[in-house]
């Protein structure tokens, strides 16, 4: 199952197209996907190690914008769209935990946020919903966001080789521990809240 994937992503980065792909899927994930953009930034990265940086950017960028739409939904359409993706991942229950949180700790929650599996939809969500002020949380994203995939985007155009040939010999484990990080993410904030 792994294999498939990861091959795929691998052929996809060769494309011309890869980097549109990167974006619209760093885009979504920010305010509706459930997958990080990790998915595709780390093979598209050891797939073509000279356009790592690019790649980074390009997932910053598309990543911020997805969030500021989030950030739209949560001051916007928090009663309709907003509650109907909050539900959706089934948060409805700590919503209203996670508000009284995000409205003490607001900075705090995008700076760490950001960098962990934690689902980045909901701090972008809550941001708009709590009036969080938006040039404070365009910043925070920037920095969190930028941090967080240049530093994959570094470490991979920097040691790719040894990376791709871990990565290749332990893909199923390392599949297996990216899901359940994943679904641990999503399930932090069910509890944590």
């Amino acid at each position: 199952m792994f294999r498939k994937l990861y091959d795929w992503t691998m052929r996809q980065a060769a494309r011309p197209k890869a980097g549109r792909a990167l974006a619209v899927v760093s885009f979504l994930e920010s305010s509706i996907f459930p997958i990080p953009p990790d998915v595709m930034l780390i093979p598209m990265c050891l797939a073509n190690r000279a356009r790592a940086f690019e790649y980074a950017l390009i997932c910053s960028v598309a990543s911020v914008i997805g969030g500021m739409f989030g950030y739209a939904i949560g001051h916007f359409l928090i009663e309709t769209v907003g509650q109907w993706i909050i539900n959706l991942y089934g948060y409805a229950d700590k919503w209203h935990a996670f508000e009284a949180a995000y409205a003490e700790w607001g900075v705090w929650i995008i700076l760490i946020k950001g960098l962990t599996p934690i689902p980045y939809k909901l701090v972008t969500i809550a941001s708009g919903a709590a009036h969080f002020s938006l040039t404070v949380f365009i910043i925070a994203s920037i920095a969190t966001r930028g941090v967080r995939f240049f530093l994959i985007a570094g470490l991979l155009w920097k040691f790719g080789a040894p990376i791709e040939s871990f990565i290749e010999k332990r893909l199923t484990i390392l599949g297996w521990v990216f899901l359940i990080g994943l679904i641990g993410g999503f399930i932090a904030v069910r509890y944590i809240f």
